[in-house]
């Protein structure tokens, strides 16, 4: 089973989680997941099961969309209704004008303050760790992203109900915070859904329940992503018996005056339809290959 699932995941259980419930029903292969999901979120997360553990440094990077409810006049310290309360505030009126005033100012390119509870490393270790243990934890880094989309409506005079779409590397909780402050007062996140992660929708997406329970029968769950099908809008090039037995040993001469236009990345399709390698154009007739996957696989 070398594969991509869409998991709907639902709230109060991590990523980590997930993946170790998928993994006690597909041993021996690997199994891991693109865009970590807090534990109170839910929607979108993408499992790589065996060989499609190698596609996660071709395919992870795309833009994430959210929607969810940010909660003002309270702050907690992970920025999510799981944190413990650490600030109250007064919640001003809120106009139509400001809404649309806060809507523009954090569209497009903005710098952002990552939460302290994160898996950004300070030498080594999760902050979110140090966090946890106590520790004195100074904010990370301010980072640039960019929210490409952003609608803000309000629910109620202490609500607003968003849907933004954002660069990887954005944090749902500091947006949220950060509008919060923007709407003269303090704010966390009540509750997110992610609806996209790059090329996948949850619109293909299935319940882990149901997931779990065709692995537990022993079929497959349906709607599964070949490795071939998960590397959206990348080239292909289809080589014979041989020069696939080539890529297999580490030759990638074998690639030589093949290089297909619309790179540099392109996919390494056999003769039966399976992705074989993703090489990368280094001129129009030579290409490196970058990895090779083994369809026959089955340890982890």
């Amino acid at each position: 089973m070398n594969a991509i699932v869409l998991v709907d995941k639902p709230a109060g259980i991590s990523s980590a989680e997930v993946v170790r419930r998928v993994k006690s029903r597909v041993k021996p292969a690997r199994v891991g997941h693109l865009g970590t999901l807090d534990p109170f979120a839910t929607g979108l997360l993408p499992i790589m099961i065996g060989e499609a553990t190698k596609l996660a440094p071709f395919i992870d990077g795309g833009d994430k969309e959210y929607a969810g409810l940010i909660r003002l006049g309270v702050e907690t310290d992970t920025l999510d209704r799981d944190g413990a309360v650490v600030r109250r505030a007064d919640v001003p009126a809120i106009s139509a004008e400001k809404i649309a005033q806060v809507t523009a100012q954090f569209t497009g390119a903005i710098e952002q303050v990552p939460p302290v509870f994160s898996a950004i490393k300070r030498a080594g270790v999760p902050l979110y760790r140090l966090a946890r243990r106590g520790d004195d934890v100074a904010p990370p880094e301010k980072r640039s992203v960019e929210i490409k989309r952003l609608d803000l409506k309000c629910e109620a005079p202490d609500a607003i109900r968003f849907v933004a779409t954002c660069s990887p590397g954005t944090y749902a909780r500091a947006l949220a915070r950060d509008i919060g402050v923007a709407l003269g007062t303090v704010a966390h996140l009540e509750e997110l859904r992610r609806t996209r992660n790059g090329a996948f929708s949850i619109a293909d997406a299935m319940a882990l329940a149901d997931i779990l329970a065709a692995l537990d029968s022993g079929a497959l769950p349906p709607r599964l992503i070949s490795l071939r099908d998960a590397l959206v809008g990348i080239p292909e090039l289809v080589v014979d018996g041989a020069a696939e037995k080539r890529l297999r040993n580490g030759d990638s001469r074998a690639l030589d005056s093949q290089v297909p236009p619309g790179g540099p990345l392109f996919k390494v399709i056999s003769q039966s339809g399976e992705l074989t390698a993703v090489a990368r154009a280094t001129s129009r007739v030579t290409a490196i290959v970058e990895r090779i996957f083994n369809p026959e696989a089955t340890e982890a």
